[in-house]
């Protein structure tokens, strides 16, 4: 608890620029937080999608009746996430595109491809979003304190030309408060580098998954014009 106390003294007896960076650094580690906190309920429920998905997919369900769970779905207010807005997608321009006689069976798999690669783009935009923040607090949170650490430890310096005795009891305070912006910093970097690197690796599974579908789609598809 003194501990405690004597770091909290020290940050308030701290020089104004050392409590700036004490404040930009806090506001960091709450914004690191939230997004750590929203991404992963994000590629949880993509990773989730992408499984309950293809179980359903590959069952051998008519594609129509499929695509006519999802438009349920979005009727009942329920969220569609991920590969089902693909299917979605490409399903609904290759049924459009068919029902067009001057339309040629290439073209409407070129259609059907072409809306599948929007959509994918789309849901990949929506799990990427905010990551690069992510990295950015990672990469400059410790920069930012080692600033405050060469602040706070020349102030400390520059406070002994007023002594008229150098002695640790007079520079430890200084140099301890100093010390705390490298300690926030790291505190602040370390838990969104882990959960960056992390989610990266989600994403390039769950991406890999999206092409993967997008790609066993069009041939399902290509077999199924050509076979008309």
């Amino acid at each position: 608890m003194n501990s405690d106390i004597s770091t909290l003294e020290l940050i308030l007896d701290a020089s104004p620029s050392e409590q700036m960076v004490f404040l930009v650094l806090l506001i960091l580690s709450v914004i690191s937080w939230v997004i750590i906190i929203q991404r992963r309920m994000v590629l949880a429920a993509a990773r989730k999608g992408v499984y309950s998905f293809e179980q359903r997919f590959w069952s051998g369900m008519d594609l129509s009746q499929l695509y006519k769970e999802g438009t349920q779905m979005q009727q009942d207010n329920l969220q569609i996430v991920g590969i089902e807005n693909i299917f979605r997608a490409g399903f609904k321009e290759f049924m459009r595109l068919r029902q067009q006689a001057s339309v040629d069976k290439e073209a409407i798999m070129e259609g059907a491809q072409r809306a599948m690669r929007v959509a994918y783009s789309r849901e990949e935009e929506k799990l990427e979003r905010h990551l690069p923040i992510l990295a950015t607090i990672g990469s400059v949170s410790p920069y930012i304190g080692l600033f405050g650490t060469v602040i706070g430890i020349m102030n400390a310096f520059l406070g002994l030309a007023s002594q008229s005795q150098a002695t640790l009891q007079v520079v430890a305070p200084g140099i301890a408060a100093a010390l705390i912006a490298t300690a926030l910093g790291l505190f602040t970097a370390i838990p969104a580098v882990v959960a960056y690197n992390r989610y990266s690796a989600t994403l390039d599974n769950v991406t890999s998954s999206y092409v993967t579908f997008s790609d066993e789609f069009s041939s399902i598809l290509h077999r199924q014009i050509h076979s008309s």
